[in-house]
């Protein structure tokens, strides 16, 4: 629970029954003190009371403060059903069978040949453990004559909700033509937004980042540009379209530009990378010093109270912008209040991507030997598919390769033990042509610093969740 905050606190009434289902305590923000009070009592004997006057104690207080409670945990659901493993003896009683059932130790074959009754628990007992009211209502009475509508699209439940009012364009890699100007609404929402200088200065900026390259992911903005994540949703719109397919997927184009008409636009394309993990490339997911963003071990259902708190914005970020006021309330400079660090987007050799997955612009791996790759067919461009792009077939396969052996030489030097079984023969095939940077650790930071995602760092699972 301390390293997951929306963790809920389980409190087993019997440790020791795997049977046994937890009460959950949700996790709520306080400000309180923990207080020590100390009761002493001590008798007195007074000399001119009655004979049956019995003495008096006297009962002092000690009062300690000891520290601030900022997280307190309430129990305010109700307890699970609980599945007890018993059996009724010949005179009545019950009879705890957890020592016949369970096994605690490895057993010969009388233990499975023995006739016990079978003690099989449901898969779930309740999803929810605090009431809800479920407010009944009519089914819907329909006039004579009326008929369904046909089956399409239009009435599929999920594909009716309104788009999000940020007016971004998507273009498909089959789509014809590009736009050449935004949407008339994305022009009035960001002018409308764009009251301060500091807002134009970052409009300013990030047309200049289109000037030198036309095609940029929200990443790679967001490590170049300190501005405000709410307030790039609405700027990026008005500068440039969103790709959906194609080798230039998840990323912004600028207006009236088309990557599918220049070759030159070959080093702009998406690299989706994934770290590969398993037994057969000699690590196993727990030992790998990139942490996953989510784990299914880890699943919380959603019915906790306590959810991950979003980034809030307030009417000064919206108004102000990065003034010198909002600077003083935080950590980082207004400069970089707001910027990501360059490893969200670039692939350096010897380093360690913060994440498992990520999504490369192949002109940000600053790498000689993937640069080799991507320019096998300079100037030879003659097709532009919606696979490979400008590129070679099967070049993001082959940069996949040699990304993965560059990082399993990383994870080798850093963790020796994890290969100790791995035979010269093998090391042969997995030599590279380059140096792997080991004359470099000393300098560089320590890798396994990295934490798990906070989950938006995928772009193509959040970054469409925004406009669409």
């Amino acid at each position: 629970i301390y390293a997951d905050p929306t963790k809920r606190l389980e409190l087993y009434f019997r440790p020791r029954d795997p049977y046994c289902h937890p009460v959950c305590a949700n996790r709520f923000p306080t400000s309180s003190v923990l207080l020590r009070v100390r009761r002493s009592s001590k008798k007195q004997q007074q000399q001119q009371l009655d004979a049956e006057t019995q003495a008096q104690p006297q009962v002092k207080f000690e009062m300690e403060i000891l520290g601030i409670v900022t997280t307190v945990y309430k129990f305010q659901g109700m307890s699970d059903f609980q599945y007890l493993a018993m059996h009724s003896g010949p005179d009545g009683k019950q009879i705890s069978m957890y020592d016949k059932v369970l096994m605690l130790k490895p057993e010969k074959e009388e233990f499975f040949n023995r006739e016990l009754p079978l003690y099989i628990p449901p898969p779930i007992f309740s999803r929810l453990d605090t009431p809800v009211d479920y407010f009944y209502r009519p089914d819907i009475q329909h006039r004579d004559g009326y008929n369904n509508p046909p089956v399409s699209g239009e009435n599929l439940i999920g594909l009716s909700r309104a788009r999000r009012p940020h007016n971004a364009i998507f273009v498909n890699f089959d789509d014809e033509e590009i736009p050449a100007k935004p949407l008339d609404a994305a022009v009035q929402t960001w002018k409308k937004v764009c009251t301060n200088p500091v807002d134009r200065k970052v409009e300013e900026e990030l047309r200049k980042l289109f000037e030198v390259r036309p095609i940029w992911s929200r990443n790679a903005v967001k490590a170049n540009i300190s501005v405000h994540p709410d307030k790039l949703k609405l700027l990026l719109p008005y500068l440039a379209y969103y790709m959906l397919t194609g080798p230039w997927r998840s990323l912004w184009v600028r207006f009236g530009y088309d990557p599918r008409k220049h070759p030159e636009a070959k080093i702009y394309q998406v690299l989706d990378f994934r770290i590969r993990c398993g037994m057969k490339y000699g690590y196993a997911p727990n030992d790998m010093p990139v942490k996953a963003k989510r784990s299914t071990y880890n699943y919380s259902l959603p019915i906790t109270v306590k959810k991950p708190v979003s980034h809030t914005v307030s009417i000064h970020d919206l108004k102000q912008g990065l003034g010198s006021s909002a600077a003083s309330t935080s950590k980082k400079p207004a400069s970089s209040r707001y910027k990501l660090k360059e490893s969200i987007y670039i692939f350096r050799e010897g380093a360690l991507p913060p994440y498992r997955q990520m999504f490369y612009q192949l002109c940000d791996l600053n790498v000689e030997s993937l640069q080799k790759i991507i320019r096998r067919n300079d100037g030879a461009e003659s097709e532009c598919t919606e696979r490979d792009g400008w590129c070679l077939p099967k070049t993001s396969d082959d940069l996949r390769d040699s990304m993965s052996l560059m990082i399993k030489q990383i994870i080798r030097s850093t963790r020796p033990a994890l290969f100790s079984s791995t035979t010269s023969s093998e090391d042969g095939k997995e030599q590279l042509t380059y140096e792997s940077g080991e004359d470099e650790e000393d300098e560089e930071e320590e890798e396994e610093d990295f934490k798990p995602s906070d989950g938006s760092e995928n772009e193509m699972e959040t970054e469409i969740l925004d406009y669409v």
